[in-house]
């Protein structure tokens, strides 16, 4: 056994990969909060400044956020898979939240202004990335945390999770990408041509989106990053296969 074993440091272009993709994540909030502050007039509730709330939620929530829930299972390779598993679901749920209160705050201000809902590219983009993200959240839920899911059953919806959930933060990103472009269109369509510092602090919050797509995406696909399975896991999962798949469970003892 490996007791009193120190614990297995982390493959060093990891969190070499993280660090940047944390820093990456501020920046991110940081450039969406000045770009909000300095030339949209802040962020409040219920007032005329109650849009900007949205792509400030959205950014929090759908992108930094879900971002970091996925790089858990990358980040904590040596705690124990239960309470890593927790924390993912944890992050994508407050994910969730904040995103909520963004979905809301653009309704209710479009509301208070007349404007008519759901008709851009955006809208339809960002919306259909929402629902699919609670619907992948419920289903994660549902077969790795709520007891009675079948090891087989887990066994064939995993490899979906994973993928719908890399294509969900893609999605998320490109919702973003079109989010700003529209608003810069409907706040600056006039001078956005000529380089004006919004234009170009926006675009660069654009760059940055990718740029942070892009570094958790190769985190998460390179296969020699992926979590250990722990020696106690895999003497767990291989009991548990025994009692769930086995038809006699041999020597009845």
């Amino acid at each position: 056994s490996m007791d009193g074993a120190p614990t297995p440091a982390s493959p060093a272009g990891l969190s070499a990969y993280v660090a940047v993709s944390q820093l990456l994540g501020l920046t991110l909030l940081a450039t969406t909060g000045a770009w909000l502050g300095r030339y949209r007039g802040g962020v409040a509730w219920h007032s005329p400044l109650q849009f900007n709330v949205h792509p400030l939620c959205m950014v929090l929530g759908m992108v930094f956020l879900q971002g970091d829930a996925l790089l858990v299972y990358r980040v904590f390779r040596h705690e124990a898979k239960r309470s890593t598993k927790v924390l993912h679901a944890l992050l994508h749920g407050l994910a969730l939240v904040i995103a909520l209160v963004g979905i809301i705050a653009v309704f209710e201000s479009h509301r208070t202004k007349g404007i008519p809902d759901m008709y851009s590219l955006h809208s339809w983009c960002g919306m259909a990335a929402f629902m699919l993200y609670l619907l992948q959240w419920l289903l994660g839920c549902g077969f790795f945390l709520l007891p009675g899911a079948s090891f087989s059953l887990r066994g064939w919806y995993k490899p979906q999770h994973v993928f719908f959930g890399i294509a969900l933060f893609v999605l998320s990103i490109a919702a973003c990408l079109l989010g700003i472009t529209e608003m810069l269109l409907f706040n600056i369509r006039d001078s956005y041509s000529h380089f004006v510092p919004e234009g170009v602090l926006a675009n660069t919050l654009g760059v940055m989106l990718v740029a942070f797509g892009l570094v958790v995406g190769y985190v998460l696909t390179r296969d020699d990053w992926k979590r250990p399975p722990l020696a106690e896991e895999l003497a767990l999962s291989m009991d548990f296969k025994t009692l769930t798949e086995d038809e006699s469970p041999g020597g009845g003892s």
